[in-house]
């Protein structure tokens, strides 16, 4: 059964960016579009998203600039994979944490 794989990544105020994948067992075999549709639907501004409402390991740097950086993580993509997950909840919590993220568009 092939996983998921989520994209995503933190790009701060200079431009620097760290990237992370997550991959997700799915067992309710969630249609990737379907999935696709429902994280832009609760992406801020199509883009962004706050990792902690997702449950999704922080990509910030260990350095802070007030001036220029900020908090959210932008969204890169969702994809099916063979590799081994690598998460630590399955893609059915995942959807329940979107869901339930403040965002509202």
């Amino acid at each position: 059964m092939p996983h998921i794989t989520f994209n995503y990544l933190y790009r701060d105020g200079g431009n620097y960016k760290n990237y992370r994948s997550v991959i997700f067992d799915s067992p309710s075999n969630v249609d990737l579009s379907d999935l696709d549709a429902l994280i832009k639907s609760k992406l801020i501004y199509g883009e962004w998203f706050y990792v902690n409402e997702w449950n999704l390991p922080d990509l910030h740097f260990g350095t802070w600039d007030n001036e220029i950086d900020h908090t959210f993580h932008e969204f890169e993509s969702v994809e099916l994979t063979e590799e081994a997950a690598n998460a630590e909840f399955n893609l059915d919590e995942f959807i329940i944490a979107i869901k339930q993220a403040s965002f509202q568009q």
